[in-house]
């Protein structure tokens, strides 16, 4: 459906099922998407009168008794949203209700979610991750620091340019305030950190896990409702066989991103867009790279026949520049040089 402003152009008549807020001072053009389970639906609409467009969001109130816990939830997201100036983060305009009904009225940004079916190359994924990482900066620099909690492919519009857009702060929180305990795992499933599923304190890092895991969806091209194909018995994102493309060092970003440990983790959202900036995100790495990427995912009995292997060659190969002509096998059988320090020469241990 083609979309309009409010100026005096060929505009859409809005359909009969829409609901009519021109009492208001607005007009409905389309609806953008609906959460039936969750009683939210997003309008676009016009401004009346004037030449602007907003996003109308509709929250559902499942029965009387939750009309009041549900506006005081609503407040505190136009709380938050209200202590925020981003270019990258649409701003709040306006609230009312109807019975029943809660809205909100946003800024409208003219950009898709992730959450749609596309594809992008690892050289894009980079551009949105630092995109995404410029906003969690910003978040993080309030004071106190605001943490997201839902951070995941349907709440990050990207525009053409690739700039990433972050919505829905309905699960925001303010760090070190305390949560309800009905709110502590209201997350989504396979990009909730750790931490807050079993309820430990959350940081500036829990952000982090949830930015790694939609990134590694992007990556392998996995839809958000089909994460949980990604997480193995160890309830650990393994995404390594599925980008082989990408490079060990934005692999091992991405591993430290959603490490289950959150002090294992970048600290924050700056240490991450650094450590991020200068990484090749596809090549092939230098040989210790690939040599670690080859053995990482081995059992640790055959990493460990591997090294004596090479400390073996090692061994070897001091040994002989040191008496050519004689053997690996003497060398071994040698008193001698059974307690050989190869910081000294082969000739003062054996004289």
């Amino acid at each position: 459906m083609e979309l309009d402003v409010c100026n005096g152009h060929k505009g859409v008549i809005p359909l009969s099922h829409h609901p009519d807020f021109s009492q208001q001072g607005y007009q409905v053009i389309s609806q953008l998407g609906r959460n039936t389970e969750g009683g939210r639906v997003t309008y676009l609409a016009n401004v009346l009168n004037c030449d602007r467009q907003v996003v109308i969001k509709e929250f559902r109130f499942a029965s009387a008794i939750a009309d009041w816990s549900g506006v005081k939830a609503y407040e505190r997201e136009i709380e938050i949203l209200q202590q925020l100036n981003h270019s990258r983060i649409p701003r709040y305009i306006d609230s009312f209700e109807m019975p029943g009904f809660f809205y909100m009225v946003q800024e409208y940004k003219n950009a898709p979610s992730l959450g749609s079916k596309r594809s992008f190359y690892p050289e894009q994924i980079k551009q949105i991750a630092i995109s995404i990482l410029e906003i969690l900066v910003y978040l993080q620099k309030q004071v106190p620091p605001i943490i997201h909690r839902d951070i995941k492919p349907e709440n990050i519009l990207i525009d053409e340019q690739l700039n990433a857009y972050l919505v829905d702060f309905g699960l925001a929180k303010i760090q070190n305030t305390k949560i309800a305990l009905s709110s502590f795992v209201t997350g989504t499933p396979g990009f909730m950190p750790p931490e807050e599923q079993f309820g430990y304190p959350l940081t500036e890092a829990s952000d982090l896990y949830s930015l790694g895991a939609t990134l590694i969806c992007l990556l392998s091209n996995t839809r958000s409702v089909d994460i949980s194909k990604l997480i193995n018995d160890n309830y650990r994102l393994n995404f390594q066989k599925l980008v082989p493309q990408i490079s060990p060092r934005f692999e091992s970003w991405l591993m430290k991103m959603v490490q289950r440990d959150r002090k294992r983790r970048y600290a924050n959202a700056t240490v991450a867009l650094e450590a991020l900036k200068p990484i090749e995100v596809v090549g092939s790495g230098t040989g210790i790279e690939n040599l670690i990427r080859t053995i990482k995912p081995l059992k640790r009995v055959t990493v460990l026949g591997i090294v004596t292997v090479m400390t073996l060659a090692a061994l070897a190969a001091t040994l002989m520049s040191c008496q050519p002509g004689i053997t690996v096998r003497q060398l071994l059988e040698s008193k001698e040089c059974q307690n050989l320090d190869l910081n000294g020469s082969c000739q003062e241990k054996t004289e």
